[in-house]
């Protein structure tokens, strides 16, 4: 029988580990066939590729990202194989299977939970093999009933084959992200956590790990992702992976990790100030919230004061960048609560903030606590809340708009300086600038039609006219220096209106040709020829001075900013006097 592990990947460059890890252990009495599809893909063109496998057995990976257009493929493959049998798998049909029995009756098995030793055991079933009474771990109809049978015992994962030696997958290895799973389970009890439900935590065998990493590594991965929910949970096994990992890494290659920062030992971040490479690791780290009340209401254990200390020792050895993660919706935060919990996660400066909505997963507490605290959500994937008793639609809709020009503005980093400014200075508060902004952004309808990087300047300028009180002249030198900072060659068009006239613009050429050190003694040792003067450096109005800004000092100075535009290194900057 011809089987097929199949999935809709958020995005191509994803690549699904439970599937390859499902082939490993049927192997080698069955070889399944993988194919990987995304959300975007068109269902009709999936079916037409999976009808074209010939499939009799066809099983889904499911997910909150993935489970609406999953049903859309699977009711249009069995209208077109109607003896395909379909099995479906993953966290989202793990819990409430009974839901979703009923709602795709399409399906024949759902595999629930850990899935290695039940799926191979169903395909013996499948092919005459064993009885189905004989397969742990399923839950299917039968007479209008649903059936259950119990979990198989929990696999000695240390037994596990590699999920990453399959020759179809080495030519796509350089070009997707390469998830390594070296535990499974968490130790923490997060309410809005799927991760909580699995107790105790479970270890791969480590030096079947790390020759993982060096196949990987071998054959082109640039990004491996672990999928551990709490990486460091152990000190000695981290520091062991940390030492490996930087000791026999490639160049070019990131590792990222989920850690909980507060229980980070401080020895352990100096270690890795003091011996990793700049960018070899990345850190992924859950904040949530820093509402005691909230966090003891979903069982989050949390030191807010250790979690800082970490988060700061790792940004000041700048080896290591943090992408820190907040949920708004969390029980008994109002708006003021989460206005708080930014701007004390904010404080930090993080790299990447990003700022999410409570979703309430099947399977969860507090889901299931759904209306002690007067949750409305979308009872349907990815079941996000609209309100709850003390946040309500407004408030979400509101942070919402934060959210979108957090991602614009600050995570993804064009014009950092602008933005310190305007979250120290001219705001009362950072989140007070992102969410009125992102209102202002919104009422404008920008966020329902596209950008380019001109835009993103022009559009922060408008609104910042509108803020009583800021200093415009200031703001958009900073805003030139960020836009200029970015840039290799000249701009062929400037965003910003204000030039030198002609005559100024002769004025001052003719005095850098004169003498280059009105620029700097550093300016005049490039020895620029009067083509390359005129070819690659331009001279706008300004109002900051550049000397004090670069050592972190904003000093209001009219005159003029002379920008040396160097392929392949930064842009070189001067502040030249009024002539």
């Amino acid at each position: 029988m011809n089987t097929i592990l199949t999935t809709l990947n958020a995005k191509y460059i994803h690549t699904n580990l439970a599937l390859r890890y499902l082939k490993g252990a049927a192997l080698p009495e069955f070889n399944p066939i993988i194919a990987e599809y995304t959300i975007k893909d068109p269902a009709f063109n999936i079916v037409s590729d999976l009808f074209q496998k010939k499939p009799d057995i066809v099983g889904f990976s499911c997910y909150i990202w993935n489970i609406e257009e999953t049903i859309h493929v699977i009711k249009m493959l069995k209208t077109v194989c109607p003896n395909v049998k379909i099995l479906l798998g993953g966290p989202e049909v793990s819990y409430d299977s009974h839901h979703w029995l009923r709602r795709i009756e399409e399906v024949d098995f759902i595999v629930m939970g850990e899935g290695e030793t039940s799926f191979k055991q169903l395909l013996r079933h499948l092919h005459g093999e064993i009885a189905l009474e004989d397969v742990p771990g399923i839950c299917y109809l039968e007479d209008g009933k649903v059936r259950i049978h119990a979990q198989a015992p929990k696999i000695d994962l240390r037994e596990l084959p590699s999920p990453f030696r399959f020759e179809e997958d080495l030519p796509h290895l350089s070009k997707r992200i390469q998830y390594i799973e070296t535990s499974r389970g968490c130790p923490f009890s997060c309410q809005f956590c799927l991760s909580s439900i699995e107790v105790g935590v479970r270890y791969f065998n480590r030096e079947k790990i790390k020759e993982d990493i060096r196949f990987l590594m071998n054959n082109g991965a640039r990004t491996i992702k672990f999928v551990d929910r709490t990486f460091n949970i152990s000190r000695s096994y981290a520091m062991e992976m940390f030492q490996f990992l930087i000791d026999e890494h490639k160049p070019g290659v990131v590792f990222q990790f989920e850690i909980t920062a507060d229980i980070m030992r401080p020895e352990v971040i100096q270690f890795l100030n003091d011996n990793a490479p700049k960018g070899l690791f990345r850190f992924e780290i859950g904040v949530q919230s820093t509402n005691d009340l909230t966090n003891t209401l979903v069982k989050r254990r949390q030191n807010f004061e250790k979690l800082t200390r970490t988060v700061t020792m790792v940004k000041e050895g700048g080896k290591i960048d943090q992408h820190l993660d907040l949920i708004a919706g969390l029980p008994e935060e109002d708006y003021a609560s989460f206005r708080q919990t930014f701007n004390d996660v904010f404080a930090m400066r993080p790299e990447e903030l990003q700022l999410g909505f409570l979703k309430l997963l099947r399977g969860t507490g507090l889901r299931l606590e759904a209306e002690k605290f007067g949750y409305t959500y979308v009872d349907q994937s990815p079941y996000e809340i609209f309100s709850n008793n003390v946040l309500t639609f407004d408030d979400i809709v509101r942070i919402k708009h934060a959210e979108d020009v957090l991602e614009k503005y600050w995570n993804a980093h064009r014009m950092d300086h602008t933005i310190e400014y305007l979250v120290t200075d001219v705001f009362e508060t950072p989140f007070d600038f992102f969410q009125n902004f992102g209102t202002y952004w919104e009422t404008k309808g920008w966020s329902r039609i596209g950008h380019q990087l001109e835009d993103l300047f022009l559009r922060l300028l408008m609104f910042l006219e509108t803020v009583e009180g800021a200093d415009l002249t200031t703001i958009q030198s900073l805003m030139q220096l960020d836009y200029l900072m970015a840039q290799q060659f000249q701009p062929r068009k400037l965003w910003w209106k204000e030039r030198p006239t002609e005559e100024q613009q002769k004025a001052l050429y003719s005095a850098l040709r004169e003498n280059p050190a009105i620029a700097g003694e550093t300016f005049a040792n490039f020895n620029l020829s009067e083509k390359e003067l005129f070819k690659h450096t331009l001279i706008i109005p300004h109002y900051i001075d550049y000397q004090n800004f670069s050592k972190g000092k904003i000093v209001q100075k009219s005159g003029y900013l002379l920008t040396y535009f160097r392929h392949g290194q930064a842009p070189y900057f001067a502040t030249i006097d009024s002539l």
